[in-house]
Formats: structure tokens, C-alpha cells, sequence
């Protein structure tokens, strides 16, 4: 059976169409169902990883789920945000992008953050440079669309961010300061993810097309992984494993003080490198009722913290017996949790605040104009692969990248 999106990729050019005054109209090129999937299936994880996380001080299985899911969640996030990321020296409207995107929807929900905390905890630390929760990952974007042109100039990018993330876990001074630490860590991914596409590697060994022994070889693999995150718990557990998978802490500071510690890191990165393709390989490629909801998937990452945040502090996910009732009745309502919040009442609402355009900020009023919608915490407006022609070669430049 032929996946629609391996269809779609080999399908003839359309014929050219032309307005009344002979213009030529250029068809927006066609979303390919597979990434909106994706990134739906990630925001899920994003969700039911914090969701979850309250009742794995109780359940062993809980803590299995929990390790499994941040063993490769992230770096997925990271290889898709890398994959529909240019390389090309940034003009004036994609510096703006990173402010009107970035920067300024990081400013306003610290505010939101500060307010909130100072409310229900009455204390608040209002200290910008100190990411609150989940909006480390806005800087790590960032970060990464602004370092990537000169990383594309670089003879082997890919290795050079693989001893920058070991490298820096040795470091003490690189901490969770506008989330150097995570951003460091979680390079390598990101990189691979733009190496991924400027390589052309996905079409050219057609990793679209649904192979019955990939599939197989992915269930296998997050079976195995899940079996050993609940089966050596114990182990997990005194060596701090869950400190580690989150990229954040210096080696010392969660009890690697051996000067191999950076192999540690390695290990896991791969670890995340096998489960996030076993996770490619079981997304599906077809279009589904859902699948547009993975356009909006920044609605869900800002906004969803604000919906656990009562619950986490409450207290009313600790002590929940039976794991076998409770788990999933966490994991259905994270899965509602993702989808009512990308709901077009819920973006009509939060619009402001998730999209801002604040005209008013730049000298030239018109870098702050909409350009299309918010996607996706990969921060990338880029058309999809277009499916009516393949890309050509591209190594003699490596700063052409789509």
C-alpha cells in the first residue's frame, strides 16, 4: 500500500496556471501530513512528560514512562526544528521573526509566569535571564536559528556539536542562564535535523515510504527501552538518570564527577537517536481528523503549563492507587489537554499573547506585519516539501537550504 505523502512526492508537476493579466500563479506547495503528525505526537509527549511527572514519586511504572518519554522527546523536537531550519544569512524579516516569535512571547509569559506564581505561592522571582518551566525551549530556539548560519560554514557541523554538548557538561558555568545548558546539550539534534534536509538525505533514501520491518524493528525498539526503564528502576534511580535526561545540570552537580562522565552523555544521546527514529518511523504519513492540529502545536507548549499548574501544586496527583486506573486516565487527558488547546477558540483567545505583532517596536512597522500562522515550537514558517518537484543536488553550497 502507497503512503499518501511517497504518492504526493512523486506526482507529476501540475500544469502552469496564469491569471486574466497573464501572470504566472505559483500554487502554495501541499503540506505533507507526516510532519504535522509528528510534531502533534511530540506536543502529546511535551504534555503527558510533565503531566505524568507528580505521580512518579509514587509508581515505579509512572518513573519508567516518565525516563522513556524524556529519553527522546526533546531531541525529536530538536531534529524537527533543525529540519525546517535555513541556514542562509538571516535578512531583516527573519531577525524581526526572532523577536516577534521568540523574544517578545518569552517576555510576556515570564510576565504571565511572575503574576501567576506571586498569586497562588505569593512569591515571585521576576529574573528574566531564569527561563520558568517550559520556556527554555523559546531561547533554545532561538539560540539555535541565530548560531546556525555560521555552524553551516563549518567543515564537519555535525561533530563540532557533539563535543560542544560534551564538552559542556564539564563546564560549571554553563547553567540554566537563558538556558545555555539545554541549548548546548541539545545541539547536536538540532544540527543533525538541518544536516538531515541540506543533504537531502530523507528523499533520497525515501524514508517516507512505510516499511513493514522498520515498523517492526521501531515497536521492538520503545519495547525493549520501556521494559529497561521499568525493570532496572532502581539502577535509574541512584544514578539520578532522570537529572541527566534533562540537560541541564553540569556533570558534577547530578553526581558525574568521574572524568568520563561526558560518555554518559554520549550514550544517551544515542539512546535518543534510536528512539527518535524508531518514534519517525511509527508516525503516521497519511492525513488524519487530527493532523492539523500539529500547525499549532506553540499554542499547546505555552499554554498547557498553565493547565497542569494547578494540579502540580495541589498535591492531587500524589498517592494515586492503582498505577493501572490512574496512568491511563493521565494519559488520555494529556492527549485532550494537547487538542482542546489547539482549538481555534483557544487561538482566537490566546492569539495575542502566542502571536504577538507588536508594530510598534521596530522603526520599519511592516517587519512586525503576520506572515501566515504560528506552526510549531520549531519556530519555521518554511513551505513543506514540495511534492511536484524533487530537490536538486545540493552539496557544492552548503548554504542553500530550501
Amino acid at each position: 500500500m502507497t503512503d499518501a505523502s511517497s504518492a504526493a512526492e512523486s506526482a507529476p508537476p501540475p500544469a502552469p496556471s496564469y491569471t486574466s493579466t497573464g501572470t504566472l500563479i505559483t500554487p502554495r506547495p501541499k503540506r505533507m501530513p507526516f510532519w504535522d503528525n509528528a510534531r502533534f505526537a511530540c506536543i502529546v509527549l511535551v504534555v503527558l512528560g510533565h503531566a505524568v511527572q507528580r505521580l512518579t514519586y509514587d509508581s515505579d511504572i509512572a518513573l519508567g514512562l516518565y525516563l522513556l518519554i524524556y529519553a527522546f522527546h526533546m531531541p525529536a523536537f530538536a531534529i524537527i526544528s533543525g529540519y525546517f531550519s535555513k541556514s542562509d544569512p538571516p535578512n531583516r524579516r527573519q531577525l524581526a521573526r526572532v523577536l516577534t516569535d521568540i523574544v517578545v512571547p518569552y517576555i510576556i509569559f515570564e510576565g504571565l509566569w511572575t503574576v501567576t506564581k506571586l498569586i497562588v505561592e505569593g512569591r515571585a522571582n521576576p529574573n528574566i535571564t531564569e527561563p520558568s518551566w517550559t520556556l527554555w525551549f523559546l531561547l533554545a530556539l532561538g539560540i539555535f536559528r541565530l548560531i546556525l548560519p555560521y555552524l553551516a560554514l563549518l567543515r564537519w557541523p555535525l561533530a563540532w556539536t557533539l563535543l560542544i554538548s560534551i564538552g559542556a557538561g564539564y563546564l560549571p558555568n554553563i547553567d540554566s542562564t537563558f538556558s545555555l545548558s539545554r541549548t548546548l546539550g541539545l545541539l547536536p539534534f538540532f544540527a543533525l535535523g538541518w544536516w538531515l534536509h541540506e543533504r537531502d538525505i530523507v528523499r533520497r533514501l525515501d524514508l517516507f515510504r512505510r516499511r513493514a520491518w522498520a515498523t517492526a524493528t521501531a515497536a521492538a525498539s520503545f519495547l525493549i527501552a520501556g521494559w529497561a526503564a521499568w525493570y532496572f528502576i532502581d539502577g535509574w534511580r541512584a544514578m539520578n538518570l532522570r537529572e541527566w535526561l534533562f540537560y541541564d545540570d553540569n556533570y558534577a552537580d547530578i553526581g558525574g564527577t568521574q572524568w568520563w562522565a561526558g560518555g554518559v552523555r554520549l550514550v544517551l544521546m544515542a539512546a535518543a537517536l534510536i528512539l527518535s527514529a524508531a518514534f519517525f518511523a511509527l508516525v503516521p504519513r497519511g492525513g488524519h481528523w487530527w493532523t492539523h492540529f500539529g500547525q499549532y502545536t506553540m499554542y499547546v507548549y505555552l499554554l498547557h503549563s498553565f493547565v497542569l499548574y494547578p494540579f502540580r501544586e495541589s498535591g492531587v496527583l500524589r498517592g494515586l492507587d492503582p498505577t493501572w486506573i490512574w496512568l491511563p486516565i493521565v494519559i488520555v487527558l494529556s492527549v485532550l489537554i494537547a487538542l482542546g488547546l489547539a482549538t481555534k477558540p483557544v487561538r482566537r483567545i490566546f492569539r495575542p499573547v502566542v502571536e504577538p505583532r507588536p508594530s510598534w517596536l521596530f522603526a520599519d512597522s511592516s517587519l512586525a506585519h503576520k506572515e501566515g500562522r504560528r506552526e510549531d515550537p520549531t519556530g519555521s514558517r518554511r513551505p513543506p516539501e514540495a511534492a511536484a518537484s524533487p530537490r536538486r543536488h545540493r552539496h557544492a553550497d552548503p548554504r542553500q537550504n530550501g
